[in-house]
């Protein structure tokens, strides 16, 4: 996704959201965004989202090529999800991507995430990116259920391998999805679930 493209999703209860790529003016509002996320779902990020520091830190190393933010508006643009693709441009590992995403609770199962993953796996697409993982403690079973519905598949559990804000331990998942079968498989499920509007600007 071009940083200054929108791309507009009509989600299955009627509602529309609109992605964009972040940019350095979104700290206030990502900030806010994650505010709203419930403290035990914010356990398991990988970074102390409550500190707006770490979001600022964020807006000022923004690299396009290496971490892909998108970011889900409301129609009063307010973020209600979030998603990033992390990548490598050397080493063995370079054909592969990272996914993470995080969605406001009140819009989980609207089809929000399932918009944000179709933008990351078309720009893995553009990326040329064969293989792209998710990473997520044994414990969100939601989001487990959301990734294998997209077609993620489990190639992994390291144990005890998260330590959350409350210094708990978890089991890693590590899940994976080669990209150009998930694009069909969200092209197909997306049929169900949201429509994509043509309008883009």
């Amino acid at each position: 996704m071009n940083k200054n493209s929108l791309k507009k999703y009509t989600l299955k209860d009627g509602s529309v959201i609109s992605i964009r790529a972040m940019t350095k003016n979104d700290i206030n509002a990502l900030h806010d965004f994650f505010q709203r996320i419930p403290e035990d779902d914010r356990l398991f990020l990988k970074h102390d989202v409550a500190d707006k520091k770490v979001i600022e830190t964020w807006a000022k190393s923004l690299d396009y090529n290496t971490v892909l933010p998108l970011l889900a508006f409301d129609k009063d643009n307010k973020i209600v999800g979030d998603a990033t693709l992390h990548t490598k441009d050397y080493g063995w590992s370079r054909h592969i991507g990272e996914i993470r995403i995080v969605v406001a609770r009140a819009w989980r199962s609207k089809g929000v995430g399932l918009a944000l993953s179709k933008e990351i796996f078309m720009a893995a697409l553009e990326k040329k990116l064969s293989k792209i993982v998710a990473q997520m403690a044994a414990d969100q079973k939601g989001a487990l259920k959301v990734f294998e519905k997209i077609g993620f598949s489990k190639e992994a559990e390291l144990k005890n391998h998260i330590i959350d804000l409350k210094g708990q331990t978890h089991n890693l998942i590590i899940m994976s999805n080669d990209v150009k079968e998930a694009v069909k498989s969200m092209e197909a499920y997306e049929t169900e679930q949201l429509s994509l509007n043509p309008a883009e600007g």
